[in-house]
């Protein structure tokens, strides 16, 4: 683990914890702003990543873009209703350079569906993330959702 202060610890901390909470809140819109300007989200299958494979279900390079798919999402596609409940744990910063902070967590999702309440296991995987300070907040440089399965079970709308 990287050499860090408890108090940018659990700025981090916070970071991945608000980016859970805000989706499953609903507050979609706000997800951007847990992102620099030029900020990456990714959503892209472990087996991917351990053969070095680009491909990502999601990828999105800016605020700019995490706003427009949200704003598609909200206007034109068509899904069944539901929600997601995150469980995150074991926060860690793995290393840091020139500001840039690695941080890995665990995370389970649990998706709801509106129309009869039933629950499921969605997605796990690890956070793989790059977190910078900008004016003391910290703010995801690049947010990887890395999922454990081979595929997603159904379509995958809400961000997670």
């Amino acid at each position: 683990m990287a050499s860090i202060d408890e108090q940018s610890l659990r700025a981090i901390e916070f970071l991945l914890y608000e980016w859970a909470r805000t989706i499953d809140e609903g507050r979609l819109e706000s997800l951007a702003e847990l992102l620099i300007e030029r900020g990456e989200y990714k959503v892209v299958s472990r087996f991917n990543v351990d053969r070095g494979l680009p491909v990502a279900l999601i990828h999105t390079k800016s605020r700019a873009q995490l706003r427009d798919r949200i704003t598609s999402m909200r206007v034109a596609n068509v899904y069944e209703p539901h929600n997601y409940r995150h469980a995150v744990s074991g926060v860690q910063v793995i290393g840091a350079s020139n500001g840039v902070y690695e941080v890995r967590a665990n995370y389970t999702v649990i998706r709801i569906m509106d129309h009869d309440g039933s629950m499921a296991l969605f997605a796990c995987g690890q956070y793989q993330d790059k977190v910078v300070f900008e004016g003391g907040t910290a703010l995801f440089q690049q947010h990887q959702v890395t999922y454990d399965s081979r595929a997603i079970d159904t379509l995958l709308v809400l961000p997670l």
